[in-house]
């Protein structure tokens, strides 16, 4: 493929990467950067290789590049040719030879055949469905069977090698024999066809009906003996050639051939003495035919079969741009297959996604009320449920993007029952505010005497009755305030009030197995009175110790199981104390 198109189709497939890396593959932003990247370094270095391949495959056509090659419109056959009698062909200088019917380009040596080949159509890439190889075996010029033998395996494989490029190469086998009688004639023998026929004006004539048709009887001779001469090399060929070309039992694949020709010329230029020709025709026809001076036509050059290149394929389309064309779309086919591979798993993790999302919104259970465990779960399901539905309405409005379109998009499926459950969703009430017990107010008299800090006997069932009545709730604060009247020192007062609500802390602690941490111990003297301290009455009102509780939930930790122990025990306490 030319140049230019190797690089065309190089920036187009770089183009469908970026497309597919950029809009359709499931990539993070870094990882798309970076593969974004590598495309791009890939397609730089392509551009790079093939430029230096093209290169390299014009300077190895150095011969031709000083030749003057058929212009790029010619669509005659091309035929490279190789083997025998290359200089009788070509003459001594020439490596290109243009006739009406095709051109003829030679091929220095059968090992170059693969390198020439691409170099030409580093030229002439249009030129791809037109080549075809012309080899000549000239028996006259071969002294050594197993010389010959090895030439021919030789050039089997650099064929195949060529084929296996892609290059089909048609291959026209023709050999020349030296018969002054019937020169300028050719004779060939096609595929299917079971005997030689004589071209001499470009239609295929029966030996039989070309042998009849001389003038005279001199020339029935000679045709005659063309025809002997012509059979046992057309024997030759068969027995010592096509074996080397057609077996099955070598490693290369058989060389099926388009035809095979003879010319009768009147000298071989390069013909050696004692060559295969001369051995073969003494030992099969016993007659004795002497080889031709070189110098009788070495002026002169060997015919080209421009009257068999009919055999050969022609083509008269643009090659190249088809080839291209038809890389691009297989090019543009493979990306679509994989823009349509990843939207249809992109669309089917939306849905697994959406779809998980509300089951596991239905699976919790519903909360009474927000101070639950359970709200908080709806709370983080039913936002995970709203960003859902952004999305999708999203996709609803603006249309879906690429990497979730071309046909396969199904998240609107989706869209009315996630929007009828975020619909459909309540909160729960708030939970209802603790009832905070009555604070319970004890006479201090009757806990402790007059002065005194320390609990008096009888005053246990007092205080178990107070707790009792309270029914404090686990873990809230129990707050113990003392107070006292104004009678007495401030300073003695405040301690006083101070010890006595210590003191009916440590029995609270010492019966209920309270923690200290639920306790907040306070005294207040005669700071906070609840009547008059002028009469004997409001004195005994303000003698008191309040217990009441704060709804501080964890405030304390009470043991695992003292839960309900310290009402048990009290209401135990209770029931025995008379």
């Amino acid at each position: 493929m030319v140049l230019k198109l190797t690089r065309g189709l190089c920036i187009w497939a770089g183009a469908l990467a970026l497309v597919l890396v950029c809009l359709f593959l499931p990539l993070e932003s870094r990882l798309r950067f970076l593969t974004a990247g590598l495309v791009v370094l890939l397609v730089a270095g392509a551009w790079v290789l093939t430029g230096r391949k093209a290169a390299r495959q014009q300077q190895s056509l150095g011969l031709l590049a000083d030749q003057a090659l058929p212009e790029s419109s010619y669509r005659q056959p091309v035929l490279l040719v190789c083997g025998d009698g290359l200089s009788a062909l070509f003459g001594a200088n020439g490596d290109v030879r243009k006739t009406e019917q095709g051109c003829y380009l030679r091929v220095p040596a059968v090992e170059q055949l693969p390198a020439f080949v691409d170099a030409l159509l580093a030229h002439r890439e249009h030129w791809l469905q037109q080549l075809s190889v012309l080899h000549v075996v000239n028996a006259s010029e071969e002294s050594d069977n197993a010389v010959l033998a090895g030439r021919l395996r030789s050039f089997r494989h650099q064929l195949a090698v060529v084929r296996r490029r892609g290059v089909r190469l048609p291959l026209l086998l023709v050999s020349y024999l030296p018969t002054p009688a019937a020169a300028g004639t050719w004779f060939s023998w096609e595929p299917g066809q079971k005997c030689l026929a004589a071209r001499e004006s470009g239609t295929p004539l029966d030996l039989a009906l070309w042998q009849k048709g001389a003038h005279d009887f001199a020339g029935r001779v000679n045709r005659a003996q063309a025809c002997i001469q012509l059979s046992s090399a057309a024997s030759w060929l068969a027995r010592d050639v096509l074996p080397h070309l057609q077996s099955k039992d070598q490693r290369d694949p058989p060389c099926a051939s388009a035809g095979y020709a003879i010319a009768m010329v009147p000298a071989i230029p390069a013909a050696q003495p004692g060559n295969l020709w001369l051995q073969w025709l003494r030992e099969r026809t016993g007659l004795h035919t002497q080889a031709n001076e070189p110098a009788e036509y070495a002026q002169g050059s060997l015919p080209f079969p421009d009257a068999l290149l009919h055999l050969l394929p022609k083509q008269t389309e643009h090659i190249p741009g088809r080839r291209a064309g038809v890389a691009a779309l297989w090019l543009f086919a493979l990306a679509t297959a994989i823009a349509l591979a990843s939207s249809a798993w992109q669309n089917l993790l939306l849905l697994r996604q959406v779809s998980d999302d509300l089951r596991r919104f239905h699976a919790i259970p519903q909360a009474e009320h927000r101070g639950q465990p359970e709200y908080q779960q709806q709370e983080l399901a039913m936002a995970v449920l709203r960003t859902d539905a952004a999305r999708l309405d999203q996709y609803y409005r603006l249309g879906e993007p690429l990497r979730l379109g071309l046909g396969l998009y199904r998240g609107e499926r989706l869209r009315t029952p996630l929007l009828s459950t975020i619909a459909s969703y309540r909160q729960p009430p708030l939970p209802p505010e603790p009832k905070i017990p009555d604070p319970v107010r004890l006479d201090s008299l009757s806990l402790f005497a007059s002065g005194s800090a320390q609990l008096k006997p009888g005053s246990e069932k007092v205080l178990i009755n107070a707790l009792v009545d309270i029914k404090a709730q686990p873990g809230w604060l129990i707050v113990i305030a003392g107070h006292t009247d104004s009678t007495g020192d401030d300073g003695r007062n405040l301690k006083l009030s101070r010890d006595r609500a210590a003191a009916v802390r440590d029995w609270m602690q010492a019966m209920g197995d309270i923690p200290d941490s639920c306790f907040a111990v306070q005294g207040f003297g005669a700071r906070q009175p609840i009547g008059d301290n002028d009469t004997p009455d409001g004195r005994a009102a303000n003698r008191r110790v309040d217990i009441r509780l704060v709804p501080e939930v964890g405030a304390c930790v009470l043991p695992t199981q003292a839960a309900g122990g310290p009402q048990r025990s009290l209401q135990q306490q209770a029931t025995s104390i008379p």
